[in-house]
């Protein structure tokens, strides 16, 4: 089995050929917006970071921005800055050329201002369009593939049927060779023990652990106890009584095979096998995160019905609730059938996502994708803005 992909100077394969245009603090997002706006084959990341924050969050931003435009996606990046931002411009661009792919860097306080800007951005990613247009799909195999998952808006059916053919989906990427990964620690809460389980190690085991404390602390910091309670509207809507609850849906969109290891929320991932993310689970910070990974493509399981794509990885919407895939038609790409009675439904499921994983991966479009409905993401930080 294959696929058709792009290769990348650094070894990666991409399943898209964009050229990312990438804010670099949120000052910046108006200009890289209007520029991905007139550019045909380029798209934006904006976020609401970059500035005015401790050294830890401004760490964690220049960590993730650097494996965003090294994520394998993007042919090229041009990276848009307002100028007197914390995070370093020159930083990440060093970071991201490492990889092989052009970077261009634009200021506007250097340029003076929006307009002059918005017009040299625009010439400058017409070239890199143009420059990356002549590169052709490749045929690959299935070892190449590095899938996300998520789970957004979830209800009962969640749970019961599209978040375990996902990781049904999950086994055969990894028993092909491929890279899975996902994350969504908050919604580990109650489960952490059946996940630790399935640690490759001991101290892998130890750090499914931390970073469930971790989480769980962040929330007790502001007064909340997460356990024993459902904390989103949306949730106690689709019928699930209490995190934990929750928890037992949400880690089987994992699938069954062990968990190779932890990281941390930004890092990238250049390993085979099945890991997690630390990560929150709300769509704009937990989709930043899982792109910069470098993973190609996001299932994305819901159950009442969540829209959310991203600018530069294709996400999968899939649904096992009728009534969510007869009134958001326009958002389901791909609808899991209640499971009959047998043993190889669950298997039936997972190998049909399969395909449709490689369809995407060869160049069909997602509903998300044609939509345009992405355009707006952010990066998960922990600590204030000051």
């Amino acid at each position: 089995m294959s696929f058709l992909g792009f290769h990348r100077p650094d070894g990666q394969v991409g399943i898209r050929n964009h050229i990312g245009i990438i804010s670099t603090v949120i000052c910046a997002n108006d200009v890289s917006l209007k520029i991905a706006q007139q550019i045909e084959g380029s798209v934006a990341f904006l976020h609401d970071q970059g500035c005015c924050q401790t050294p830890i969050d401004l760490n964690q931003v220049t960590k993730t921005l650097v494996n965003l435009g090294r994520n394998p996606n993007l042919a090229g990046v041009l990276l848009v800055s307002l100028g007197c931002e914390s995070v370093l411009i020159e930083e990440i661009r060093e970071k991201i050329a490492l990889s092989g792919k052009p970077v261009k860097t634009l200021g506007i306080q250097k340029i003076g201002g929006m307009l002059p800007a918005i017009a040299e951005g625009c010439r400058i990613a017409q070239e890199m369009v143009i420059e990356a247009s002549v590169i052709r799909r490749e045929t690959f195999d299935d070892s190449h593939l590095s899938i996300g998952v998520k789970c957004g808006a979830s209800d009962t059916t969640s749970g019961l049927i599209s978040n375990p053919a996902a990781g049904a989906a999950f086994d055969l990427i990894c028993d092909h060779g491929g890279t899975c990964v996902f994350g969504e620690t908050t919604e580990f809460l109650g489960a952490e023990h059946i996940l630790m389980r399935r640690a490759a190690s001991p101290q892998v085991a130890e750090k499914i652990q931390k970073i469930v404390t971790r989480m769980e602390k962040r929330a007790e910091m502001m007064g909340v106890d997460m356990r024993g309670g459902q904390p989103t509207t949306g949730n106690i809507k689709g019928g699930l009584t209490t995190i934990e609850e929750k928890s037992l849906g949400a880690i089987v969109k994992g699938g069954t095979r062990p968990i190779r290891d932890v990281y941390e929320y930004g890092d990238q991932i250049t390993e085979k096998g099945l890991f997690v993310m630390d990560s929150p689970g709300r769509e704009p910070e937990f989709l930043t995160g899982i792109a910069a990974t470098g993973v190609q493509l996001i299932i994305f399981s819901t159950g009442i019905g969540a829209p959310q794509g991203f600018p530069f990885v294709p996400v999968l919407k899939i649904s096992g609730n009728p009534q969510t895939q007869r009134c958001l038609a326009g958002h389901i790409d791909k609808v899991i059938e209640l499971p009959e009675k047998g043993t190889d439904s669950l298997a039936k499921a997972g190998q049909d996502l399969f395909e449709e994983i490689k369809a995407i991966a060869s160049g069909k479009k997602t509903k998300a994708e044609v939509l345009g409905y992405g355009q707006f993401s952010n990066i998960f930080t922990v600590g204030p803005v000051i």
